[in-house]
């Protein structure tokens, strides 16, 4: 929908909306009805002001996209998730000028509905102010500030103090599909309610039931969850974050999951015994160089992983492949598929499948849906590493982990039941990331490389550094900026659980409301609090430096500083009451390029296979996907990008859910046909050069 019959729509809502609500009769609710005038008026301003801001990004957002056929970009997002919130209130702005005469009017509850509205659109217009910036400081075509540093401090700084609450309440989730809400509701009481028994001494299951006992007043009071939500976002440790993803890996879950999934024949975990491999040179397969196991932080161990598949194939019912099973009913459960199934020969193809998780929880198990489902659609074994987690096994732990596993797959294929005539990686997240620094990795060392790599919505940038795509993580309740920022520096090894653990016992206690709303008013006395109700009133002004028809924010100095004004005269964001603590580090290992690929060197990157990239439109690391398929185009590798609309980042772990979920997951497994049925890859992707030091490993 055009943006500008968007706004039209709105300033007509309104005015009809103030009319019929100020007009005779006289309304019995006169103070509610006072409250929802003063809503009305409030969102009318905010969308006059933000007119000429979104007419400023539509004329220059087409440059930051990928291509001409694939319309994506930060930029982009931001104007979507305004024109969804928009779109809301302009559905019940109607409804309030239709029936606010009508006996059966609930003038409360629609206040309460408008209000909430009202601080999103607040806070959804200082994103626009601060996205303004990144378009003035960044370069053209540039959508991440990693030079300017003081652009990510005011991005931090920002989302330590801006009132998010609204957004996990009553328009919780309002930018989505509109068929995953009520999951996203689910999710958002859960974590309350397991936040409010999280540390008490009961078993997983007795803590599961007890959170169910308390979300019923989460589910009555939005305004309650939203609150609640904010502060558990804000500032609860690691280890919580852990305890709550991983809950999808309960007996329960798993349980419910291969019941209602695709039956597959073949669902073996095997542990890989930490022994040296040695590899062929492709620069002369009479060559070889040995790959060590993984040793980081811990020496040497094993890596588990999961062989999947939907038929049984030669190889997967062997002996030698039981070997390395640590499950004690696994021969007996081959043995028992081996009887009535038919085994079919090895497959060309296979598949290996980084999960996950932010570095930081979740395995194989946590995946298996959708990987059940890959199996039988791509007819391909899949090999799902189990790597080990951060904090406890921070960055390289789990690249050794994946690398090796990968090595240990090519030679021996026959027991996973391919030939390995094409091979591909495939991950979601951290295991996109994983699945290019593996590659990376293999070229280093001059092995085979993979024929191809398919990750869904990558971090390829471990940086808190700003994006308008990242400004998103101000308000995303399914990856928040403080969770994010938790989840990259345990991977980069910054902190363990015991320390991040005392900084959330220590912000718990001292940030309490009240001293944290002093300390607020101590730091900036300009800057309010965020209330739901009454309606939110507009802090005090700052001045702005730029004159009201120069549509990018320019600062007081020019130099860049943290004291530039992010907003015009007479705006700032509602501020939250719970500040939050993000540790922005400069720790050189985040920039490492087998940490962060989209700061690897061009040499690095040159010997990469086809990289095919399935990344979200609302996602808040759009930009990391979107800026590194540019780069790759840029130095002439091959590479895709394919954007779903509508939906988080993570949609691969709701696939079953909605219709669009599982098309987004369709548009992986063709991306992933395309790196199997490719023709014969370019000489370059098979024979590399090598580091003379290599060429003597015989």
């Amino acid at each position: 929908m055009d943006f500008k019959a968007v706004f039209i729509a709105l300033e007509t809502v309104c005015d009809e909306s103030v009319d019929a609500l100020c007009g005779p009769p006289d309304l019995p609710y006169g103070a509610v009805a006072q409250r929802l005038v003063t809503t009305i008026v409030q969102i009318q301003e905010h969308g006059r002001a933000l007119l000429p801001v979104v007419a400023g990004f539509a004329a220059v957002y087409h440059h930051y996209d990928f291509d001409a056929e694939t319309p994506a970009n930060g930029y982009r997002t931001l104007v979507k998730v305004l024109q969804s919130c928009l779109l809301h209130i302009i559905h019940k702005g109607r409804y309030v000028a239709t029936n606010c005469h009508g006996a059966f009017f609930r003038a409360e509850h629609n206040a309460c509905e408008l209000e909430a509205y009202c601080s999103a659109l607040c806070q959804l217009r200082a994103l626009l102010y601060l996205a303004q910036r990144l378009l003035h400081d960044n370069g053209h075509g540039q959508l991440i500030s990693t030079q300017d540093g003081a652009v990510s401090r005011r991005f931090v700084r920002e989302y330590s103090s801006m009132h998010k609450a609204c957004f996990y309440g009553r328009c919780l989730g309002f930018q989505f599909s509109a068929t995953l809400r009520p999951f996203l509701q689910s999710v958002v009481i859960s974590m309350v309610s397991y936040g409010e028994t999280y540390g008490k001494q009961q078993s997983g299951l007795g803590m599961a039931a007890l959170s169910l006992l308390t979300s019923g007043k989460y589910v009555i009071d939005p305004e309650q969850r939203g609150a609640e939500f904010e502060r558990i976002t804000q500032n609860l440790d690691l280890q919580f974050w852990k305890s709550f993803w991983n809950l999808t890996e309960s007996g329960l879950i798993t349980g419910f999951t291969r019941i209602t999934s695709n039956p597959v024949n073949v669902n073996l975990t095997i542990t890989l015994p930490p022994v040296q491999l040695r590899l062929p040179l492709t620069s002369d397969p009479r060559l070889t160089t040995p790959v060590s196991p993984p040793v980081a932080h811990t020496g040497p161990g094993p890596v588990h992983a999961r062989l999947i598949s939907h038929e049984l194939r030669d190889g997967q019912d062997t002996q030698e492949l039981l070997a390395y099973s640590d499950m004690e009913e696994s021969p007996m459960v081959l043995n028992m598929v081996s009887s009535w199934s038919q085994k079919k020969a090895r497959s060309p193809w296979l598949m290996i499948h980084f999960h996950g998780g932010g570095f930081v929880a979740q395995t194989s198990k946590s995946h298996e849906y959708y990987l059940r489902s890959w199996s039988k659609d791509l007819k391909v074994p899949i090999l799902s590493v189990d790597y080990s987690l951060s904090p406890e096994a921070p960055f390289p732990r789990a690249l050794e982990e994946c690398f090796y596993a990968y090595c240990w797959a090519l030679k021996n294929a026959h027991l996973l039941g391919s030939t390995a005539e094409r091979v591909c990686l495939t991950g979601d997240s951290a295991g996109g990331n994983l699945c290019i620094t593996v590659s990376m990795k293999a070229v280093s060392m001059g092995i085979r490389v993979p024929d191809g790599i398919m990750a869904a919505y990558p971090a390829t940038l471990l940086t808190i550094d700003a994006s308008p795509s990242r400004l998103l993580t101000l308000i995303d309740p399914l990856l928040p900026l403080g969770v994010l920022a938790k989840c990259l520096n345990a991977y980069a090894g910054l902190g363990t659980l015991s320390a991040l653990g005392r900084d959330t016992a220590l912000l718990l206690s001292d940030l309490t409301w009240g001293a944290s709303n002093w300390l607020q008013s101590f730091l900036d006395p300009a800057r309010s609090r965020g209330p739901t109700r009454p309606p939110p009133t507009l802090s005090p002004s700052k001045p702005l430096a730029s004159s009201a028809s120069d549509p990018v924010l320019r600062s007081d100095s020019g130099g860049g500083g943290d004291d530039e004004r992010d907003y015009p005269d007479g705006f700032q964001p509602l501020r939250s009451e719970c500040l939050a603590f993000v540790l922005q580090s400069s720790c050189p290992v985040i920039k490492n390029p087998f940490v962060s690929p989209l700061l690897a060197p061009n040499e690095l990157l040159k010997g990469l296979p086809p990289v095919h990239i399935v990344a979200s439109a609302l996602d808040a690391l759009l930009d990391d996907s979107v800026m590194f398929a540019k780069k790759l185009r840029d130095m002439g590798q091959p590479v895709t990008l394919s954007v779903a609309e509508d939906l988080p980042h993570g949609f691969l772990s709701l696939s079953q859910l909605t219709k669009e979920t599982e098309v987004a997951s369709d548009i992986c497994v063709k991306r992933i046909r395309e790196v199997f049925q490719q023709k014969n890859p370019p000489s370059n992707l098979r024979k590399r050069p090598t580091n003379n030091n290599n060429n003597n490993n015989k």
